[in-house]
């Protein structure tokens, strides 16, 4: 599917970087304020009476730049045998309603959690978990085929550390995250919103690192990844000019790309891949909370 401009929109909505992540759902640029007939949680399901919520904290939930478009791709007859399945169990739709507990959420009161926002298909999230067994994962997006993939892939691999958010991940963190409740926070190839005009709905920006590292422990990673060299600028320029981080660089600068045998390694995905063969950089991003 494309925007009007005929850009191919991406995974978390934006358009297409190196890494050719998907097109998915999510809100309008600014929802206006008011009821308005929007579907709340547990109203509107599309074709899974049991799974995720088409738009679960409505998408009149209130007046705000997104960065994320309505997508809403193929869902495959597997991915959507593991939504009717396993979202009960797994997934958990983000409607703002109310404050999690991850110890209950992931089974394990001493279990650390990290946050992913955007995971596309899921494959990378699935590795990462298996790899760090001991580390939950709170793998958050809006797209349906991916969230269905995800929940395939765990119930496959045995992973009983990661579980689905469906919705807007700033919601997540504002409204149901407590604070320093979160050992990590991953955002691996966001929407790059290259043009001028659509840089206003890029995720990493002062505002949303100011509630993040509010929900973030003392000592948290925060590792971001792009393979969009203005977006990377912007990364590093927001990073650093929060007091509350500090760049594992000694330098100031990028990150050496992490192997993901290694520690807060994140795996080589197809997508990125495909990238790197066309000669396209991808820069890391690791902080550390103070």
């Amino acid at each position: 599917m494309l925007e009007s401009d005929n850009t191919p929109v991406s995974a978390g909505g934006g358009p297409q970087g190196a890494s050719g992540r998907p097109a998915v759902p999510g809100s309008p640029d600014e929802a206006p304020a008011g009821g308005g007939g929007a579907a709340v949680a547990g109203q509107r399901r599309l074709h899974f009476p049991e799974g995720p919520a088409a738009d679960p904290a409505g998408s009149h939930h209130e007046r705000r730049i997104r960065s994320f478009r309505p997508r809403r791709g193929r869902v495959t007859t597997g991915q959507g045998e593991a939504l009717r399945r396993l979202w009960s169990t797994w997934g958990l739709d983000i409607d703002g309603r109310e404050k999690l507990d991850l110890g209950a959420l992931f089974g394990d009161p001493a279990m650390p959690v990290v946050l992913e926002i955007g995971f596309g298909m899921g494959e990378a999230t699935a590795q990462m978990a298996t790899a760090d067994p001991g580390t939950g994962i709170l793998a958050a997006d809006v797209h349906t085929p991916g969230q269905g993939n995800l929940l395939s892939l765990a119930e496959r691999n045995g992973l009983a550390n990661v579980r689905v958010a469906n919705g807007d991940a700033i919601i997540l963190l504002r409204e149901m995250i407590e604070p320093a409740a979160l050992a990590g926070l991953r955002v691996y190839f966001p929407d790059p919103w290259p043009k001028k005009r659509h840089q206003k709905r890029r995720l990493i920006q002062p505002e949303f690192i100011e509630l993040a590292v509010t929900r973030l422990k003392p000592g948290a990673l925060v590792h971001c990844a792009t393979d969009w060299e203005p977006y990377a600028e912007q990364m590093l320029e927001v990073l650093s000019a929060s007091s509350e981080l500090e760049n594992t660089q000694p330098d100031g600068g990028y990150a050496p790309r992490p192997a993901f045998e290694g520690p807060n390694g994140r795996p080589l995905t197809k997508f990125e891949g495909a990238g790197l063969n066309k000669g396209h950089v991808v820069h890391d991003l690791l902080f550390v909370r103070r």
